[in-house]
């Protein structure tokens, strides 16, 4: 598609039918920005089994978002993106828990659908930003020349850590109105305005998996059965049978149904023999992890250890740890304290104060405590 003249103070507004992206929108256009609206049709339900359920891209979404995008008067479109999305999000969520790992999907959403497919449809139409209702905060640094991501204001409802990913390129072109406001602030706006969806409810789970069962999520869009195995102590004695080694993640308590005199908890799986190690909960507990993929925001690259904060999960504290180079895409961090059911797959967010300094997916733990 031929790309047209980039309009500067302009913008797509990624409308998902919910409260935050529709207050976002009205508020570029508050600040006079040129808008428009889309959702992106990420997959239709019949094609994934979840016809019972209503989920994200269902068509009260889409009416949602459309009677906002009439309300505000600007233009409004679908834009269907679901081949981009069945392959790098379904597909690599099949492929992570398949191979052990425990995959981010929204992260990878994020990555691949609105920072990047969504960005490119916005400049194809001529317009300079991709705007959505994260919270978190985008600033650019005149004394390093680098565009920075900060955490929001609100921090019960800070996205920061699913924002990792975004590059230079993507932080220049991309504006979140809401990280300076707070959840209420916004939902009271939204009031004010009158929006279809100022009472809406935010979505929790993961937008394909409503029910929060993966295992029959992958089973059902496979067709695979993911065999029994056995379930093994840390001297790899047979403790128990297992119900497929994918139905288990790292931490687990509940589900397992061991007698075992005293709690036990998923410590470690070995996809290709099928089994699920089990242990006392200090077994989880790890200070070193090893993390690829790593995009770096604040500085152009680590060239040497550097003191920071890091969450290994979504809700997690921030913890201090030491990270040191391996290449420019790895990096090892040492945790000044054991850090418990750290995950592969799982995404790694080192801060410097209320600044994201980079972040990447957790490769391996080589040790444990």
């Amino acid at each position: 598609m031929k790309m047209q003249t980039i309009k500067r103070d302009s913008a797509l507004i990624a409308m998902s039918g919910g409260v935050d992206s529709s207050v976002a929108a009205y508020l570029m256009l508050q600040q006079g920005y040129e808008c428009q609206g889309a959702t992106m049709r990420l997959y239709r339900n019949a094609d994934i089994g979840l016809n019972q359920f209503r989920t994200c891209c269902s068509q009260r979404d889409i009416d949602d978002a459309s009677e906002v995008a009439f309300q505000l008067d600007i233009p409004y479109e679908v834009l269907d993106f679901t081949p981009d999305f069945k392959e790098k999000i379904i597909g690599k969520f099949i492929r992570v828990y398949e191979s052990g790992g425990t995959p981010n999907p929204c992260i990878d959403c994020n990555r691949y659908m609105k920072f990047d497919r969504f960005l490119r449809a916005a400049q194809e139409k001529g317009l300079h930003y991709v705007v959505t209702g994260h919270y978190a905060q985008i600033i650019y640094d005149g004394a390093s020349g680098r565009w920075l991501l900060k955490k929001a204001v609100d921090d019960s409802k800070d996205q920061s850590y699913v924002l990792y990913m975004l590059t230079q390129e993507q932080l220049a072109h991309t504006q979140f109105p809401l990280g300076g406001r707070t959840k209420a602030e916004v939902r009271a706006l939204a009031e004010r305005l009158h929006f279809v969806n100022a009472r809406k409810h935010d979505s929790q789970d993961i937008c394909f998996v409503p029910d929060g069962d993966y295992a029959a999520f992958l089973e059902r869009y496979t067709g695979k059965h993911y065999p029994v195995g056995d379930f093994l102590n840390e001297d790899g004695t047979v403790v128990g049978r297992h119900r497929g080694a994918v139905r288990y993640t790292i931490g687990q308590r509940k589900g397992l149904h061991l007698a075992r005199g005293a709690p036990v908890y998923v410590c470690g799986k070995d996809m290709a023999a099928n089994t699920v190690s089990v242990g006392p909960e200090a077994s989880l507990y790890a200070d070193t992890l090893i993390a690829e993929d790593m995009n770096w925001i604040s500085v152009p690259r680590l060239v040497g250890p550097m003191r920071v904060k890091a969450k290994t999960r979504y809700r997690q504290t921030e913890q201090w740890t030491t990270a040191y180079p391996r290449d420019r895409d790895t990096v090892r961090l040492v945790f000044d304290e054991p850090q418990r059911a750290m995950t592969v797959g799982q995404a790694v967010v080192l801060y410097d104060g209320d600044t994201v300094v980079g972040g990447g997916t957790i490769a391996c733990i080589p040790d444990k405590i």
